[in-house]
């Protein structure tokens, strides 16, 4: 007899419950060249933080946040800025060699 192992699946915005992971999370998510990741790990943080929340305070839909953080998506820089904003995080720009 075969026994098989399921697992739950893994929620990352169960363990974004501070500023601190929070912008290592998203920091690293950014320094991956595929800008989905960005998006998917915003999504999670967003999640994290309360959807409904989130929309209220970055000016935008609920609906129309789902669909800006979705898989696929294609977000406008002003989007991105938004949620930024509503999440209390901003970007930094850093020069990666010595000039």
């Amino acid at each position: 007899m075969t026994r098989k192992t399921t697992y739950k699946a893994f929620d990352a915005a169960a363990y974004l419950d501070n500023d601190a992971v929070i912008a290592e999370y998203l920091s690293a998510a950014a320094e991956d060249p595929n800008p989905d990741v960005f998006v998917a790990a915003l999504g999670d943080v967003a999640k994290a933080r309360g959807m409904a929340q989130i929309a209220k305070d970055s000016g935008l839909g609920r609906e129309s946040l789902y669909k800006a953080l979705s898989a696929g998506a294609h977000p406008r820089f002003e989007t991105i800025n938004s949620v930024l904003r509503a999440l209390g995080v901003k970007f930094t720009v850093i020069a990666e060699h010595g000039s």
